[in-house]
């Protein structure tokens, strides 16, 4: 099948299409290179610079007309979308409706999307979250992402929605706010001292980019709305203690101000996940952590 990518030169998308080029599906990559990086695409996708809310995506669109739309490009930082909500909005709701119309237009049969179960459910009474959690979202984000929801469910492409836990691993840019493991990893590799926002004690359920490329495989053929997550909250304090150990480093973690928008606790049920989608994690968060710092480590 063909397959369009979008975001395909990103942290997460880059490793999915990787995974569809090897079980022999033909990729296209749209990505605008903002955050995305050129060393990252694969030199057997056919690849466009062009942004989700342009006008020239109609041409891509035109000229491949793919049977699948993978949609991960986005604005992905809370803090970003506090700062610039209207950017935020742009990028993730009116670019997700460009893709819908489009895809509709030219006879897509699938959409699948990447939402954020670590932002949509806000700080819900009860953890692990499942799909039916009420969304209460606390950043402009959360609400993008759960917006974008809405307009794919109100469409007449057939989808499956897969909502994400913290996804952390290889191509994880460090640069970045987001991506907290890639950013401690860094700086302890520099024999630098992270810094931990709020009182560390503030959870979340981290899931090994591998397995997240296993849940975009399976959701080729399946339809549905997934939590993508391991189940299992890890404080930001345990996680600077395994990467400590990981990389023998000395120094304790300075402590910043918290940051507005962020969700205290969070965590998610996979149980539909395993049951209709077929998927569930394999590589434990020790696993992950270890793969995520030698590439770091062989790519400074």
């Amino acid at each position: 099948m063909k397959i369009l990518v979008t975001g395909g030169a990103g942290f997460i998308a880059s490793n999915i299409a990787d995974a569809y080029i090897k079980e022999g599906h033909e990729v296209v990559i749209v990505d605008n290179l903002f955050h995305g990086k050129k060393e990252n695409l694969n030199s057997k996708a056919k690849f466009y610079q062009t942004d989700i809310t342009s006008k020239d995506l109609e041409k891509v669109f035109e000229k491949e007309k793919p049977a699948i739309v993978n949609h991960h490009a986005a604005q992905i930082n809370v803090r970003e979308s506090i700062r610039n909500p209207y950017f935020d909005a742009q990028t993730n709701i009116l670019g997700t409706i460009n893709l819908l119309q489009l895809s509709q237009k030219f006879g897509t049969k699938k959409f699948i999307f990447a939402s954020s179960g670590g932002a949509i459910y806000g700080d819900p009474k009860k953890l692990p979250a499942n799909e039916e959690t009420p969304i209460k979202p606390l950043s402009p984000y959360g609400i993008s992402k759960h917006a974008a929801e809405l307009f794919i469910q109100q469409s007449q492409l057939n989808h499956t929605i897969l909502r994400y836990s913290n996804v952390y691993g290889i191509r994880q840019d460090p640069s970045g706010e987001a991506g907290v493991i890639a950013v401690f990893a860094e700086k302890m590799l520099k024999k630098e001292t992270p810094i931990i926002n709020g009182s560390g004690e503030q959870t979340r359920d981290y899931i090994y980019v591998k397995d997240v490329v296993q849940a975009n495989l399976k959701a080729l053929e399946k339809e549905g709305t997934f939590n993508i997550g391991t189940g299992k909250e890890t404080s930001v304090q345990q996680l600077f203690q395994e990467l400590k150990k990981i990389l023998n480093h000395k120094k304790e973690a300075q402590h910043g101000p918290p940051i507005k928008g962020e969700v205290e606790r969070n965590s998610l049920d996979i149980t539909k996940a395993k049951k209709e989608l077929k998927w569930e994690p394999t590589h434990t968060l020790n696993q992950g952590l270890k793969e995520t710092v030698e590439w770091i480590k062989q790519h400074p």
